[in-house]
């Protein structure tokens, strides 16, 4: 609980390289988390340089951080069931479980969904059209400490046996 209490969306990165052998900490994290089926759909591409971070990200901080690792999904290696892709959830815990990780380990991290063009991370990376760009995150030691966002109390979101 003390790491899931502990991380923070990061948006400012010290300059400082991350080791390898802590980007691979993180990437084994992803790596053991369950999936549809356990067909882990998932590939990450770590992305060290400068140029490369400059051109798939959408935002001047996530490009400043050291490293930048995308996410992307093989839709044909997971379910889908009643209109549901079950790619995006396995995708979703893959990340939570790198994210976590790197927490863990004093690197920030912050989750982009969205602020990226998947056309251009496609051609940058040379990722396959069977594969989805689902997320990335810069990673990096952090030069901030933001404070805790203030959440819903547990009974605005969780109830017994019905709604």
């Amino acid at each position: 609980m003390d790491v899931v209490k502990k991380r923070r969306s990061i948006r400012k990165y010290k300059p400082d390289r991350v080791p390898k052998a802590e980007i691979e900490y993180v990437l084994e994290a992803a790596r053991l988390a369950p999936s549809w089926a356990n067909r882990q759909c998932w590939r990450y591409i770590v992305v060290t340089d400068e140029a490369t971070r400059k051109r798939i990200t959408m935002t001047e901080w996530a490009a400043k951080a050291p490293v930048v690792i995308v996410a992307c999904g093989d839709p044909s290696k997971a379910g889908n069931r009643d209109g549901k892709p079950y790619y995006m959830l396995d995708m979703g815990i893959s990340m939570e479980h790198l994210v976590l990780a790197a927490s863990e380990h004093g690197l920030g991290t912050c989750w982009l969904g969205g602020q990226f063009d998947e056309k251009t991370v496609r051609e940058a990376l040379g990722v396959p059209e069977s594969h989805r760009i689902v997320a990335m995150t810069p990673l990096g030691y952090p030069d901030e400490s933001p404070p805790a966002k203030e959440r819903k109390p547990l009974p605005e979101l969780a109830t017994w046996e019905k709604w």
